[in-house]
């Protein structure tokens, strides 16, 4: 199950809870019991190393395919 951040925009309480991807989202504070906490969205944090990716496989500069100048 995924982890979700939350933020409250009256109290700024911030928090992270695992849950399903069928739950709904939450809408009350836990901290103050407003209706104002919302879902916080960032980047998202992966990087592909390595051999058989696209930016490490895709053509180089001195590639022969394709470069066809008669």
């Amino acid at each position: 199950m995924p982890v979700y951040a939350y933020e409250c925009k009256s109290c700024h309480h911030a928090f992270d809870i695992r849950q399903s991807f069928d739950d709904e989202a939450l809408t009350r504070c836990p901290a103050c019991g407003e209706q104002t906490l919302r879902k916080k969205f960032g980047t998202v944090g992966v990087t592909f190393r390595g051999s058989g990716f696209y930016s490490t496989d895709s053509r180089g500069s001195s590639s022969p395919s394709g470069s066809s100048q008669d």
